[in-house]
């Protein structure tokens, strides 16, 4: 199917009727963490254009935030940050063009002086502060590295003191009296946590025998105990409270678990008495307070925004700091006062529009193996009958698709176009059999998942079979050239965004300790490497026949560049014309808020070109 001048410039004066629903430019908020006296809040926002770290003074009342003090001096992009708890510092995890080569500096906000740690190092991330202040946790990937070292940097000596190394290693606690640290270690779906005394260097399973996608910890008011965050011997992820004799495990006990749901974030009060948990009940976000010493339940809220992303207790412990968001609801944080209950807004945020944004609804559906799926459904406001449709498979695979704000979905619905963003096997969310279901060889069977899902939309009509796309980023970008090569009868356009084309070249330019915490998900590149061949549509290339859209961040070292180039040059070898969407100064996201607008119009302009018929013009 190859694009007519008509769909193109019907698709341009689509674009132009989008309006406020097609708004990739909203200021994005996270990341809300208030200074250690109270006095101000750090927060994570792309209002200048990129994410970057701001500050700004918390007003006596209790009100909002009207405007930040400053932005801490960043070129680069923030990914996370975290106040010391003296205050005298603020980590900020760096990102140049939001790629995989990030560092780790230390602002002052008082004092104007910067520090960074293991600037030699190929990437260094942020772990967990020491509850003096004195120690930073650190995890330094030496260049060539597959393992990382999980390392405490001593900010009064500048001097770094290696606690752990191995795949994705991380200090997730350190305790009161500098003695214990608690380490996470392993590959994705294996990784577990360990107890390190410092002094003595013994090591401890905190939870025997367990391997997790979840694995988090932190100690309690007293230090004689610890809370643990994991899946580790069980369907979902749980807190657990770990009580320590010295440095080894007295008992282990249940603190909050719920069979209907993965407790997705936790934060302790500053008191130690109150804990915060968000539930992930099919995606959608569940708030309570737990009383640690009764064991007592209650609900938070409810915020604007149907998926909390980020929170935090004030340091009077009175109130949560919560950054939510929802299809209708764009990002902001809020703040809670747990005694009575009120929401109000904590940071500016762009008003909600009820009329441009649409919300979706909640499909269940069935593999081919019988297996019961989920999806969300956007369809256009008022919208009858089958509609020319785009999959969206979101990345992870350890990831889900969750009612968030999506600029893009909103755009596809303004212009006529429905999106269905399903959960195939190898998401979260639904318990750890459900997301290690892909693993290696069962990836066939999840594949198959994609064609289920239009199986779905078509027999209960949603769906007109003639107009069916399919896209996704990442590892849905990934299940998109898969899709398009195994059932190419299927779909009328595909929209390729940062996806591996090849598991061997993925393997060998992709970053050290990505591929060696990929192998327990995707393969080994050298024993499973016929497997791999496989599974990379890279060989399948010339069964692709619908339009390709391929967008790749020059960045990218998660899924480096030749994924994107070397499935471009296969399709142009055969006489396609794929159109390649190149960001020069992207990584693995696209993060700046100009690029997203470019790539909301692109990815609107591609789909709408190729799924919605052309119509007579008018005079």
């Amino acid at each position: 199917m190859v694009p007519t001048q008509l769909q193109a410039e019907l698709a341009e004066r689509r674009l132009a009727r989008i309006g406020r629903s097609d708004s990739p430019t909203t200021t994005r908020y996270s990341d809300p963490v208030p200074s250690p006296d109270g006095t101000r809040i750090a927060w994570i926002s792309d209002r200048d254009g990129r994410p970057h770290a701001w500050v700004a003074a918390l007003p006596a009342d209790g009100g909002p935030v009207v405007e930040p003090d400053f932005p801490l001096e960043t070129v680069e992009d923030v990914q996370a940050l975290s106040w010391s708890p003296d205050g005298a510092w603020i980590a900020c995890q760096l990102a140049h063009c939001g790629g995989e080569r990030t560092r780790v500096r230390l602002h002052g906000p008082d004092s104007g002086e910067i520090r960074e740690i293991a600037p030699g190092a190929a990437a260094v991330t942020l772990g967990t502060w020491s509850p003096s202040g004195n120690q930073l946790g650190v995890t330094v990937f030496p260049e060539g590295a597959g393992d990382g070292q999980a390392c405490l940097y001593d900010l009064r000596d500048g001097t770094s003191t290696v606690v752990a190394a191995g795949p994705a290693a991380r200090v997730c606690a350190i305790s009161g009296d500098g003695r214990r640290a608690v380490v996470r270690l392993g590959r994705r779906g294996q990784r577990g946590l360990e107890l390190v005394d410092l002094w003595s260097g013994r090591r401890t399973e905190l939870i025997p025998g367990g391997e997790a996608n979840v694995a988090d910890a932190r100690f309690g008011f007293t230090g004689r105990q610890l809370y643990v965050h994991t899946d580790a011997g069980r369907e979902r992820p749980a807190l657990l409270a770990v009580t320590l004799r010295g440095d080894a495990v007295s008992t282990v006990f249940t603190v909050a678990e719920r069979e209907d749901a993965d407790l997705d974030i936790v934060a302790l009060g500053p008191a130690g008495v109150w804990a915060a948990l968000v539930w992930n009940v099919a995606g959608v976000s569940e708030t309570e307070l737990l009383d640690l010493r009764s064991g007592m339940l209650e609900a938070v809220g409810p915020v604007p925004g149907d998926v909390v992303t980020g929170l935090a207790f004030t340091r009077d412990g009175d109130a949560l700091l919560v950054a939510a968001e929802g299809p209708t609801v764009t990002p902001r944080v809020s703040r809670v006062v747990l005694e009575t209950g009120e929401v109000a807004p904590m940071l500016p945020a762009e008003p909600d529009d009820g009329d441009a944004f649409v919300a979706p609804t909640l499909h269940e559906f069935r593999a081919e193996d019988g297996l019961v799926l989920s999806g969300w459904l956007f369809r256009p406001r008022g919208a009858l009958g089958p509609l020319p449709t785009l999959l969206w498979l979101h990345g992870g695979p350890e990831a889900q698709e969750r009612p968030v704000h999506q600029p893009l979905f909103q755009a596809l619905l303004a212009a006529g176009v429905a999106v269905f963003a399903p959960n195939v096997r190898g998401s979260i969310g639904y318990g750890r059999s459900f997301a290690s279901a892909d693993d290696l060889d069962r990836r066939f069977v999840a594949i198959t998942d994609v064609r289920a899902a239009v199986e779905f939309l078509v027999s209960t009509g949603l769906a007109d079979p003639a107009r069916v796309g399919v896209s996704g980023r990442s590892y849905g970008g990934y299940l998109t050239l898969v899709a398009l090569a195994w059932f190419p009868e299927l779909f009328a356009v595909g929209v390729d965004v940062c996806g591996i084309s090849d598991f061997a070249t993925f393997y060998a330019q992709t970053e050290p300790w990505i591929a060696e915490s990929a192998v327990s998900k995707y393969g080994d590149p050298r024993a499973d490497a016929a497997l791999l061949r496989e599974l990379s549509p890279i060989h399948h290339v010339d069964r692709i026949v619908a339009p390709l859209l391929v967008v790749h961040g020059a960045h990218d070292t998660n899924v480096p560049i030749v994924e994107a180039e070397q499935v471009v040059a296969a399709l142009r070898e055969r006489a396609a014309s794929p159109a390649y969407l190149l960001f020069p100064d992207e990584g693995h996201e696209v993060h700046g808020t100009a690029n997203r607008a470019v790539f909301v119009r692109e990815v609107v302009g591609w789909v709408t070109a190729h799924l919605l018929e052309p119509v007579e013009q008018t005079a």
